[in-house]
């Protein structure tokens, strides 16, 4: 993994707010490459769920198979319904929150409520002062060792890649979403957000029952859900939970600087590339965030000093599984082993 951690922090702060500067260019959509993205995920997207369909007369096991580019290509949909978030796939801010609006009833995700959040870690990435919303749970080493061996134990198990990457990713899009938790004092938009979401995804529930019958329905769309919720949780996990990852009190904390080395370039292979929609390259992405999916690796052609920023490939991925403690010694994203095997030491 490529680390630049031995930087002076001075120099590494004008660094990346030079880098916001030079990204600027790249924030205007281009509305025709937008509509085409929307218009060949959203199709994909119905081609294969009817393919799932039409297999299960032939065979379940076609179906289950198919279940993966569907729930690749709902993850993309997501993608795009993040860059509307940011006012970054059209230039009119009313359409691109209604088409994040939109696309919620396909991801569960009510979109005025999920953007206020996601702003929010955008507003605080790395910044130990400020966790809590709209990122994983991360502890310090200091703040492990004096947690109760009770709220060790539970901190180990909201840890485990079961509850990370399965039961949680489960339990947020399907039952967390369904009220606006972390927003409910904060006003009508983020009710509004969440209830009218609710009632979308009712509607094409029912409409996808009638038409395509309940059982049929369920057993297509419960999978491809499952499985691109765990997708999406996954990529958000590798983006920020990596060894080298920047995190700081608040009085050292610099949010370029943060963005550039607090979040990965995650550089898969090409096909797993556009089933992202880019979203890898996030340290540009966090540096720059109205710029669109589809202008990211643009970047990286035109600036190949940041591709090795942050840079892991997709086996190295896997090695940020076990990391769970930030060291403020070190400044590492450590595992629990390493902990036990520092303390014993």
């Amino acid at each position: 993994m490529a680390s630049d951690n031995n930087t002076p922090r001075s120099t590494d702060a004008e660094n990346a707010r030079n880098w916001i500067k030079n990204l600027a260019p790249y924030q205007t959509p281009n509305l025709a490459r937008s509509i085409f993205e929307i218009a060949i995920t959203t199709g994909l997207f119905f081609a294969c769920w009817m393919l799932m369909w039409l297999s299960l007369g032939v065979s379940y096991w076609i179906c289950f198979a198919l279940t993966l580019p569907a729930a690749g290509l709902l993850v993309r949909l997501f993608v795009i319904q993040h860059d509307c978030g940011h006012g970054a796939f059209f230039k009119n801010r009313t359409v691109n929150d209604w088409v994040g609006r939109m696309i919620g009833i396909f991801t569960l995700t009510p979109y005025d409520f999920w953007k206020r959040t996601h702003a929010i870690h955008h507003a605080g990435s790395g910044n130990l002062d400020r966790r809590g919303l709209g990122d994983i749970d991360t502890l310090t080493v200091c703040e492990y060792e004096v947690l109760t061996p009770g709220k060790k134990f539970l901190y180990r198990l909201y840890r485990n890649p079961i509850v990370l990457f399965v039961i949680g990713p489960a339990y947020q899009f399907f039952l967390q979403h369904r009220l606006p938790i972390g927003l409910m004092r904060r006003g009508w938009t983020p009710w509004v957000s969440t209830m009218a979401t609710n009632v979308g995804i009712v509607a094409f529930g029912g409409l996808g029952m009638w038409l395509a019958g309940v059982q049929e329905f369920l057993i297509i769309q419960v999978p491809i859900m499952l499985l691109a919720t765990s997708i999406g949780v996954w990529m958000f996990y590798v983006h920020h939970q990596f060894e080298t990852t920047q995190w700081d009190h608040d009085e050292n904390w610099n949010r370029p600087k943060a963005a550039l080395h607090g979040s990965t370039h995650y550089d898969l292979p090409p096909a797993l590339r556009w089933i992202s929609g880019n979203i890898g390259v996030h340290h540009v992405h966090h540096l720059c965030s109205r710029i669109p999916f589809y202008k990211l690796y643009d970047v990286l052609h035109d600036h190949p000093e940041l591709v090795d920023v942050g840079r892991i490939t997709l086996w190295e991925s896997f090695r940020c599984v076990p990391l769970a403690l930030w060291d403020e010694d070190t400044r590492r994203l450590i595992s629990s082993r390493q902990f036990r095997e520092r303390a014993e030491a």
